[in-house]
């Protein structure tokens, strides 16, 4: 997947070791720390960033649930969930992210 921030292009550029380790972090804990299919894994992280109020990630997230088959049905629900425990003003923004992405 093409980089969706010029800020994450950037970072690889300037600390490529760091950006190396954290590659394969991410790796490591998507394919080899527990059984949930892909598509389960990106909508936890849609509602981690949404919760946390990372606009960025919540970015990333969204993209990557789409490129794993989630609909956006499933993307929409994940936001939906954070809304409970963390109040209609995070839900609200992290929609908005959602909404203003297309």
């Amino acid at each position: 997947m093409k980089d969706i921030h010029d800020i994450f292009t950037t970072f690889k550029h300037d600390f490529p070791d760091i950006y190396a380790r954290h590659e394969a972090l991410g790796h490591e804990i998507h394919q080899a720390s527990g059984p949930l299919p892909e598509q389960v894994r990106w909508l936890i992280k849609v509602a981690v960033s949404a919760a946390s109020r990372h606009s960025i990630s919540l970015e990333t997230h969204i993209a990557k649930a789409r490129e794993a088959g989630c609909s956006e049905e499933d993307i929409t629900q994940s936001l939906l969930l954070v809304l409970p425990t963390t109040g209609f003003p995070t839900f609200m923004e992290a929609y908005t992210v959602y909404k203003n992405m297309g």
